[in-house]
């Protein structure tokens, strides 16, 4: 029998395609919830992350779109213009699909660096931002890096829906586009605090629009993002029903993971 061949990269069994994490602000990108923004455009961050570890799936982390990239583009983001290429992977995602998945999947995956995402219904239908603001600088990638962790929690149960209730109050609403303007800003300011505080603030709203969000039948997710609030500056949800715990904290966080962020070649 043949010794298989030694692989010295992640990126040789998981591909080059990158991962993404998205913070504060998340499903705003969905019109069934920014229809109802008051304070229009609303916000989300998506970062960009290098492929250094074998993301779970089913945890909110976009592997699902990545698969169809990887499948589109054979393992490789092609050198062409990104919002083309979100386009071209939003519309294989979701050919035939009933719930289209969000396009900051698609960003997240494609653009490089820390990213907010403007969502206004009046512009496409509330598809597609109407604003990319996007963060290149290494010094910015290099905190981040030092001041996320990832906690492993669970992955998403068979017939999980997050939209079984829906209270979209569109004073919650507002709150959740503005956490994810807080995000960016925290971000680019290098302040753990305010990173901290913008997530919090972004559970709390997922708490009352969709509160199938935080459910899972095995685990307390609620419980368990309380007890992460009240050790470290902030908690939330890679996605909906479980999945990692983004925690900030400039201490070592017990299990935790580490991230690379994604940049653009140069910088800034």
């Amino acid at each position: 029998m043949s010794e298989r061949a030694v692989k010295t990269d992640i990126s040789e069994i998981i591909g080059t395609i990158p991962n993404r994490m998205a913070f504060a602000g998340g499903w705003i990108d969905q019109p069934f919830v920014s229809r109802h923004n008051p304070s229009r455009p609303g916000s989300m961050v998506v970062v960009s992350l290098e492929p250094t570890f074998r993301v779970l799936d089913r945890s909110g982390m976009a592997t699902s779109t990545r698969k169809v990239a990887v499948q589109l583009w054979n393992g490789r983001l092609p050198d062409r213009d990104p919002a083309e290429l979100v386009r071209e992977l939003y519309d294989e995602e979701n050919r035939g699909k009933a719930q289209a998945s969000g396009s900051q999947d698609m960003i997240g995956l494609i653009y490089p660096g820390v990213n907010r995402l403007d969502y206004d219904h009046n512009h496409e239908g509330g598809i597609f931002p109407v604003h990319i603001e996007s963060n290149n600088d290494p010094e910015v990638a290099h905190w981040l890096e030092q001041v996320i962790k990832m906690v492993p929690i669970v992955q998403r149960s068979d017939g999980y829906d997050p939209l079984g209730i829906k209270n979209l109050d569109p004073r919650w609403i507002g709150r959740l586009g503005q956490s994810g303007k807080d995000c960016y800003q925290a971000i680019v300011d290098r302040n753990a605090e305010a990173l901290g505080a913008s997530m919090n603030e972004c559970m709390l709203c997922w708490e009352n629009l969709l509160p199938n969000v935080v459910e899972h039948p095995a685990v307390d997710l609620l419980e368990l993002l309380h007890f992460y609030q009240r050790r470290y500056i902030g908690t939330m949800y890679s996605g909906c029903g479980g999945g990692y715990l983004y925690v900030v904290s400039e201490e070592p966080v017990p299990g935790s993971i580490s991230v690379s962020v994604r940049i653009a070649q140069g910088g800034r």
